[in-house]
């Protein structure tokens, strides 16, 4: 059996970005998928569930609300891994494409009060596990580490 193609990427070399993980047809539609990689692989601690939750609320909200990506948005989620998250959009994109698009969104989660959207037993599976300070936290470094500024070395996979 074949290896998928993110399991072909070294997570040795690998470091917090933004990444093209691949681009599929459909039809006439192009849908790339993005790594959005938060932590250092196989470095540093996972993230907990409960920040991760946290931010697929916020983030899925934002994107589902984004003037210009809304439609576009096909899904946004973490990866099992709990090292960052899989975002897919419609379009051939790059990943410096979604910049300012991902700058936008982890500001928002950043700046984020109130209550968590979705975050009720009527609306989620696992409402209770949510932590929106530790959600905060991640999408102030993820934005000040690595989307301001962000260099090649972020936004293209390592060579193997």
């Amino acid at each position: 059996m074949e290896k998928i193609a993110s399991f072909t990427i070294d997570h040795l070399k690998l470091v917090p970005g933004l990444y093209v993980s691949r681009k599929d047809h459909i039809g006439q539609e192009t849908i790339t998928t993005f790594d959005i990689r938060m932590t250092n692989p196989n470095e540093e601690p996972v993230m907990n569930t409960a920040e991760v939750h946290t931010i697929e609320h916020l983030g899925a909200t934002f994107l589902r609300n984004h003037p210009e990506y809304k439609d576009r948005t096909v899904y946004f989620g973490p990866m099992g891994c709990r090292t960052g998250f899989y975002l897919l959009l419609a379009g051939d994109l790059t990943s410096k494409d979604i910049v300012s698009l991902m700058q936008d969104m982890f500001a928002f989660i950043r700046d984020f009060e109130g209550e968590v959207p979705g975050a009720t037993a009527k609306d989620c599976g696992n409402y209770l596990d949510m932590n929106l300070p530790m959600a905060k936290y991640l999408a102030k470094r993820y934005l000040s580490e690595v989307l301001e500024g962000i260099t090649e070395e972020r936004l293209l996979y390592p060579e193997s």
